[in-house]
C-alpha cells in the first residue's frame, strides 16, 4: 500500500486552498482524544472502586497509582516504535491505521473484561500500544497534505487541532464520570471504544484523498549512527573516554533491572533507559568531533543540537510527573472531599482542557501584551519555560496545604481545587507548547523527528519518577522518617512534589543563561 511519488503527486491539493481531506483527520482527531481521555480520566477511580477491590482497601489509591502511571508511561514510550515502523517501512497512513486496529481492540478489552484482571491490564497494554504507536504520526501526517502552495494555512489547522483536543477531552472528561457512576464500568469504557472506532473508520474514509507520503530510505547520517560512530572511531594516540562512559550506563543500566522486585519491571526497564540515554548521550558529547570526518558538518552539529536540547527535556520531566497526577492523586483527594452528590472526583478533570481553550488566547491577547508594556521581554521561549516550570510547584504546595486540612478533620469543598488546577494548567501552556516551538527552533531538519520522539519520552521519564518515589514511601524505614515529620505519606509525597517542581525550575533558570540559541527555521521563499 505504499504510494509512489506519481501517486502523491496526482492527489497533491489545489493551489493555495485548504485540503479537501483535513476535515477527515480533524473529526478522526476529535474523536480519538475523546476515546482516550475518556477511559484515561475515569481509570483511577474504577480501579479503586471496582478492580481491585480484592486489595485492603488503604492499599488501593497506591496500586491505582502504580496502574495509572505504568500505563501513562506506555503511552508515550510507544511512540518510538510507531514513528520507526512509519519511516522506515509503511508510511504515516499505514502504520496509523493499523496501531488504530490495535487501539480499537484495546478499548474492546476493557468494556468486556471490566471484571477480569488480567482482561483488563491486557486492555490497558493494547490502548498504549496503539496510542502510543500513533502519536508521533498524525500530527506529522497533517503536515504532509501541505505544499509550499498552501503551507499559510496550516496554522489555522494546527490551531484547530490543539482546539479540538481540549474539546473532546473537556467533554469526556465531564460525562465519562458520570456513565461510570450510573452505568458501571462496562458501558463507561465501552462509549469511548465506540469512539476510537469511528474515528478509524472517518480515517479509513479519507484514504483516497490524502497526499501519502512513501517511508523514508535509511539515513546513513542519522542521529543513531553519527552517536555510533562518536563512540567507536579510534584516534591514534587517544583513548576513548566516552565509549568507557557509555559501557558504565550500560552495565548500571542492567543493574537497575535487580530492582524490579522491589519497583517493579516497567519501573525498572524505564530506569535503565534513562541511564542508556544520559551515559550514552554525554559518552556521545565527549567524542563528537570524532563523527564530523565521516557524517559531515550538518549531521554532527545536528546531533549536538539533540544532545543539548536533551538537558532542556530532561529539566522539563518533573513537570509530567506533578501534571499526569491531576488523574490519580488529585482525583484521590477529591474523593475526600465535599461536593454535591451528582459530581464525581473525575469530573474536576475538564477544567484543564477548558482553562487551556480560555488562557491561550487570554494569554496572547491581554496578559502578554500587558506584561510587555511593563517592560518584561514575552518572546524568549526559555525565560516563559523557567516561570512556567514554578507554576506546578505553587500547585502543589496548594495541594498539599489542602491536605494537611483535609487530614486534620475539617471538611473541604472540592471547588479549593480549582485553584491548583488554574496553576497547573498556566503552568502546561508556558511549559509545554513552547517547548513545541523551541524545540523546533533548535532542531535541524534532519533531526526534528528524532527530537519529538525524545520530547515524548520525557513524559514516560516524568511517570517514572512517580513510580519510584510510590515505591520508596513503602519501605518502612522511609515510612518511620515521614511519621516524625508529623504529616502523612500522601501530604510529604505532594510536598516532595512541589519541591521537586521548584528545584527543577531554579536549574532549568541556570541551564538557559548558559544555553546558545540557534534558529533552524527554513528560509523563506523569497530568500
Amino acid at each position: 500500500m505504499t504510494a509512489t511519488r506519481e501517486a502523491v503527486l496526482t492527489v497533491a491539493p489545489a493551489s493555495g486552498s485548504m485540503p479537501r481531506q483535513i476535515p477527515f483527520i480533524i473529526a478522526t482527531e476529535g474523536c480519538e482524544r475523546f476515546s482516550f481521555y475518556g477511559m484515561r480520566n475515569i481509570l483511577t477511580s474504577f480501579l479503586v472502586s471496582s478492580l481491585l477491590l480484592y486489595l485492603p482497601a488503604a492499599d488501593r489509591p497506591s496500586v491505582a497509582k502504580e496502574v495509572f502511571h505504568s500505563f501513562v508511561i506506555g503511552v508515550y514510550f510507544f511512540p518510538l516504535l510507531g514513528g520507526w515502523l512509519s519511516d522506515r517501512f509503511f508510511g504515516k497512513y499505514n502504520t496509523t491505521l493499523w496501531f488504530s486496529l490495535i487501539y480499537c481492540a484495546g478499548h474492546a478489552c476493557l468494556a468486556a473484561f471490566d471484571d477480569n484482571r488480567t482482561g483488563f491490564y491486557t486492555g490497558l497494554f493494547l490502548i498504549a500500544l496503539g496510542s502510543g504507536g500513533i502519536k508521533p504520526l498524525v500530527t506529522a501526517f497533517v503536515g504532509d497534505q501541505f505544499d509550499k502552495t498552501n503551507k499559510h494555512r496550516a496554522k489555522v489547522v494546527y490551531d484547530a487541532f490543539y482546539w479540538i483536543i481540549n474539546f473532546g477531552s473537556f467533554f469526556a472528561s465531564f460525562f465519562m464520570p458520570i456513565f461510570l457512576r450510573h452505568f458501571g464500568g462496562s458501558v463507561a469504557f465501552g462509549i469511548p471504544g465506540v469512539l476510537m472506532f469511528v474515528a478509524t473508520v472517518v480515517f479509513f474514509a479519507g484514504r483516497k484523498r490524502y497526499v501519502i507520503c512513501p517511508p523514508s530510505p535509511p539515513n546513513p547520517d542519522s542521529f543513531l549512527n553519527v552517536v555510533g560512530t562518536a563512540l567507536l572511531a579510534r584516534v591514534p594516540g587517544q583513548s576513548r573516554p566516552g565509549l568507557i562512559l557509555a559501557v558504565i550506563g550500560a552495565l548500571l543500566a542492567l543493574g537497575s533491572l535487580a530492582l524490579l522486585p522491589e519497583i517493579g519491571f516497567i519501573a525498572s526497564f524505564c530506569l535503565a533507559l534513562v541511564l542508556v540515554m544520559g551515559f550514552f548521550g554525554s559518552g556521545a558529547w565527549m567524542q563528537l568531533e570524532r563523527a564530523r570526518a565521516k557524517h559531515g558538518d550538518e549531521a554532527t552539529e545536528g546531533v549536538r543540537a539533540v544532545l543539548r536540547l536533551l538537558v532542556v527535556f530532561a529539566l522539563v520531566t518533573p513537570f509530567w510527573s506533578l501534571f499526569d497526577q491531576k488523574a490519580s492523586t488529585w482525583i484521590l483527594q477529591a474523593d475526600k472531599m465535599t461536593k454535591p452528590d451528582w459530581f464525581q472526583s473525575s469530573q474536576m478533570q475538564a477544567l484543564n482542557p477548558a482553562l487551556v481553550m480560555i488562557l491561550i488566547p487570554f494569554n496572547n491577547a491581554v496578559l502578554y501584551p500587558l506584561v510587555r508594556r511593563a517592560g518584561y521581554d514575552t518572546s524568549s521561549a526559555l525565560r516563559r519555560m523557567t516561570v512556567g516550570l514554578v507554576f506546578p510547584g505553587i500547585a502543589w504546595i496548594i495541594v498539599g496545604a489542602t491536605q494537611l486540612v483535609i487530614e486534620s478533620g475539617v471538611p473541604v469543598s472540592i471547588t479549593w481545587q480549582m485553584l491548583p488546577y488554574a496553576f497547573l494548567t498556566f503552568g502546561e501552556i508556558l511549559v509545554v507548547a513552547t517547548a513545541y516551538e523551541f524545540s523546533y527552533s533548535q532542531a535541524p531538519a534532519s533531526m526534528k523527528g528524532v527530537l519529538m520522539a525524545f520530547f515524548l519520552l520525557t513524559t514516560t521519564v516524568g511517570n517514572l519518577w512517580v513510580l519510584l518515589v510510590n515505591a520508596s514511601v513503602k519501605s518502612d524505614a522511609v515510612t518511620a522518617r515521614i511519621a516524625s515529620t508529623g504529616v502523612s505519606v500522601t501530604a510529604f509525597q505532594m510536598f516532595f512534589f512541589a519541591g521537586f517542581a521548584l528545584v527543577s525550575a531554579l536549574a532549568f533558570a541556570l541551564y538557559a543563561r548558559s544555553y546558545d540559541l540557534t534558529d533552524h527555521y527554513r528560509a523563506s521563499e523569497a530568500a
